[in-house]
């Protein structure tokens, strides 16, 4: 929610292989929720953000983080 971001910084931010991340990218973006943008760079680089559209599940989102840091040892077994 903070902003785009490049694929290397998602897939070390939410600890998933890139084969997984790239696959859940995909979907995101075929069910609009991110979109995608190819960098004129060398090399070349992909920023992700979110859509407006995926901006309407923030309140959701956030609740569903709360709940989960709340109920993070009875999901983890770890504080």
């Amino acid at each position: 929610m903070d902003g785009a971001k490049k694929f290397n910084e998602l897939s070390r931010s939410v600890g998933i292989s890139p084969r997984i991340l790239s696959k859940e990218l995909q979907e995101l973006e075929i069910n609009g929720l991110i979109s995608r943008t190819v960098c004129d760079t060398k090399p070349i680089t992909v920023e992700y953000a979110l859509t407006d559209y995926s901006k309407t599940l923030e309140d959701v989102i956030i609740s569903m983080c709360k709940w989960g840091e709340m109920h993070r040892k009875t999901i983890t077994g770890k504080d």
